[in-house]
């Protein structure tokens, strides 16, 4: 007879709930509970010899990724752990994603949309692919008043991450790209995929053919471009994912003119802006000539929580030509229309809500909250005598551990606290050394994480 095991993690409901001047509805509303299970995108794996093979060969490029995608591995490493440890209580910093509710402004508004479809007055079918009016409308109103942005310069989407892979199908296989490093691993991967790149080459950690831009303490983690080789698209994150670092007025000043001397694509990711507090720039076209040359994309996911709900934009000014003089955004729209039907008219009634008043003020409180928990985190790796970076203007906390393995780090934090973080060196070889906190995490869970923290390296 076979046995059926099971393991419960509880966890209590967030002390946020009582901190915060946010309210919500109290009323328990069935969802289905976060899958505990993770899948394992692993491309270089070999299938199982079977008795029957196709005549298709595999896309060469698949082949060239290094294991798994870095945050289902980590996932994967968690579960692994939890399977060890079924008793223990895993806190996990280490995939960024938001855990607090949507604010309730936001919620209704999808929901009385998602019950309008039920009439016949209030149905809709498939929507403009590149997004509603009403929200293109809001999103240049809110993000590019008096930049220059038009509602038809934004196409919605369902998400960065998205718009990100749909660029790459833009710009195709014969461009080459720079990136920062450490960054976002996406950009990479995608750039491998479509063929931009050579093979990796394990010695330095790198693929051939991308140029890597070393953003460290030692440059205040902005590229010496006048060390960087030029190419066709540069992907640029600011605030970084994962250093948290901004770039200043001056420095993106300083990038946009490398593109335009070169002749290049900026693709500008500002998915956490709203979280700066100084003076940094929160958009590529606050800086002039940027309208030439830059490329924007977002997502409402760090913002309102959209993490499950998808929604994004990426803005492509008219200005922005290719080298035979058409126009970027008519390539764009042209794949949106063949690759992508827009984003859920739920989730733009969400969007909507969001750019509201009383949705923003409501975010706003959504991300004071999340910075809190990161001013908790950095405090206590200072009060612990490590090298901290970020956590100003992102909810990200770049630890430094010289001379160490980011990876045994990671292993070493896990097996001991289990916490779940993230290394360093998943965001590329200018990681190695380093650890990512993430302060996505209800408070109670921050603060026993930092708890256990003290009690490691104390």
């Amino acid at each position: 007879m076979a046995m059926q095991m099971s393991v419960s993690i509880s966890s209590s409901s967030s002390a946020f709930l009582n901190q915060s001047s946010l309210t919500f509805r109290s009323e328990r509303v069935g969802v289905p509970p976060k899958a505990s299970g993770a899948c394992k995108c692993v491309a270089t794996e070999p299938a199982e010899k079977t008795a029957f093979t196709t005549k298709v060969s595999r896309n060469a490029n698949m082949g060239k990724l290094q294991a798994g995608y870095l945050f289902p591995e980590i996932a994967r490493k968690r579960n692994a752990h939890m399977l060890k440890y079924p008793d223990a209580k895993v806190i996990s910093l280490g995939i960024g994603d938001t855990t607090e509710p949507i604010p309730e402004v936001i919620t209704s508004a999808m929901a009385n949309r998602s019950y309008a479809l039920s009439t016949l007055e209030g149905y809709s079918g498939y929507g403009a692919e590149q997004g509603e009016k009403a929200l293109r409308t809001a999103i240049a109103a809110t993000f590019y008043a008096d930049l220059g942005i038009e509602e038809d310069d934004v196409f919605v989407s369902d998400g960065a991450k998205c718009d990100i892979s749909r660029l790459q199908v833009l710009f195709g296989s014969d461009v080459s790209m720079a990136c920062q490093d450490p960054s976002y691993p996406a950009y990479v991967d995608s750039s491998v995929i479509m063929g931009q790149t050579g093979q990796f080459s394990s010695d330095v950690g790198k693929y051939q053919n991308i140029e890597y831009m070393r953003c460290s303490p030692e440059n205040g983690f902005f590229p010496d471009l006048s060390s960087v080789a030029r190419t066709d698209v540069i992907f640029f994150c600011s605030p970084n994912n994962p250093t948290g670092a901004s770039a200043s007025r001056d420095q993106l000043k300083q990038l946009v003119q490398f593109a335009k001397d070169n002749g290049s694509i900026l693709v500008y990711d500002s998915a956490y802006a709203k979280y700066i507090t100084d003076d940094s720039p929160k958009s590529i076209f606050e800086i002039p000539g940027a309208h030439e040359v830059a490329i924007e994309t977002t997502s409402f996911s760090k913002y309102a929580g959209f993490t499950g709900v998808r929604l994004g934009w990426t803005v492509i000014p008219k200005q922005l030509l290719f080298s035979d003089g058409f126009p970027v955004a008519k390539d764009f729209n042209r794949i949106v229309c063949t690759c992508f039907n827009g984003a859920s008219n739920i989730s733009q009634a969400g969007g909507l809500a969001c750019l509201s008043p009383e949705g923003l003020k409501a975010m706003g409180d959504v991300i004071g909250f999340y910075k809190e928990n990161t001013n908790i985190i950095v405090d206590t790796f200072n009060s612990l005598g490590f090298k901290v970076y970020g956590g100003k203007n992102a909810p990200y906390v770049w630890v430094h551990f010289p001379g160490r393995s980011s990876w045994d780090v990671f292993a070493e934090i896990l097996e001991k606290t289990h916490v779940v973080t993230t290394p360093g060196s998943g965001f590329g070889p200018g990681g190695e050394g380093f650890v990512r906190v993430s302060a996505f995490g209800h408070r109670e869970n921050i603060i026993e994480a930092c708890r256990r923290f003290k009690e490691l390296y104390n």
